[in-house]
């Protein structure tokens, strides 16, 4: 079996706020997975389950409470100094949420997308920095004359486009995509999600795509890892999550993923979330089959196995 290479691997990590008060708040509470180069990695949750805090935790954009994020072999929260902090604000890019938001309103397009390219001098002219804004354009869907125009005059999917491609200004490694397309109409949406797939295939580029739309993660990730309230409940193959789940939260989100049936919508039965009591026994992400893990007591193993072999059956 061909050993694939690992471009990142969060290991036991935690992000705490009001760390020690009444208000304490467990964000994200000791979850651990690798991601492999070349992949789409996808995490899914409901809001406020923790998904987006790892990924800023990821490219630093918060100071994790505890745990550690490898990089290329770098520890993330230990690079010190600006020529290390620069070289990793290259290689890792962040694609935002609100499309609207994360545009400075008062630039030009042409100076929003070069602005990593300033910032890292990755121009040797101004005719070559022009040149680079007008392919990054045609790349990500847009024409080059838009450049000169401000984000007001852009619809939500456009500006999405823009944020992609100022993303990938300075030639990034690996990607976090932060709930990119929640904010677009469904009609933008799969275009969106159609475009990132491709500039993976072409830009040899590696994504952590986060959002709770658990059917628009199958489509583009090879293997999905479910979130709730700050822990990684499962993690696996994106066909085995889809169609094999084995935690009931993860059930539980598959039973509220709306399909084209309206016979089906009107008697859609959703499956709730009951959390299991408390016991003296621990629970944490384990290994069921190779590749599929669910967060769990070590005596529910041999009942999860039986489980994901009877969907074979």
């Amino acid at each position: 079996m061909e050993q694939r290479e690992k471009i990142l691997e969060v290991k036991n990590l935690k992000q705490y706020f009001n760390e020690g008060t009444k208000n304490e708040v467990r964000a994200v509470d000791d979850i651990t997975f690798d991601i492999f180069k070349g992949e789409t990695f996808g995490l899914v949750g409901e809001s406020g389950s923790g998904k987006s805090t790892t990924g800023r935790s990821i490219i630093r954009l918060y100071n994790p409470t505890d745990g550690e994020i490898d990089f290329e072999g770098t520890k993330v929260h230990s690079i010190k100094g600006k020529k290390d902090m620069l070289k990793f604000r290259r290689d890792m890019q962040m694609i935002f949420q609100d499309p609207y938001a994360s545009l400075n309103p008062k630039m030009k397009i042409r100076d929003i997308i070069a602005e990593g390219i300033d910032i890292h001098g990755l121009a040797s002219s101004k005719e070559d920095r022009n040149q680079q804004v007008d392919d990054l354009l045609k790349t990500v869907g847009l024409n080059p004359d838009h450049a000169s125009r401000y984000p007001h005059e852009f619809s939500g999917g456009q500006r999405q486009r823009i944020g992609i491609a100022r993303a990938l200004a300075v030639k990034p490694k690996f990607i976090i995509a932060d709930e990119p397309i929640s904010a677009l109409d469904v009609s933008i949406q799969a275009q969106v999600v159609n475009l990132l797939m491709e500039l993976q295939k072409t830009k040899d580029l590696t994504f952590l795509f986060i959002a709770h739309d658990l059917s628009m993660v199958k489509y583009i990730s090879d293997r999905i890892g479910v979130m709730n309230s700050g822990k990684l409940l499962e993690l696996a193959a994106a066909d085995d999550v889809y169609n094999r789940p084995l935690h009931p939260y993860t059930e539980s989100l598959l039973s509220a993923v709306p399909l084209p049936d309206p016979e089906y919508e009107r008697n859609r039965i959703r499956t709730p979330y009951i959390r299991r009591e408390e016991t003296d026994e621990p629970e944490a992400l384990r290994e069921i089959t190779p590749g599929h893990f669910v967060y769990c007591r070590e005596s529910d193993i041999p009942a999860l196995k039986e489980k994901k072999a009877n969907y074979t059956k």
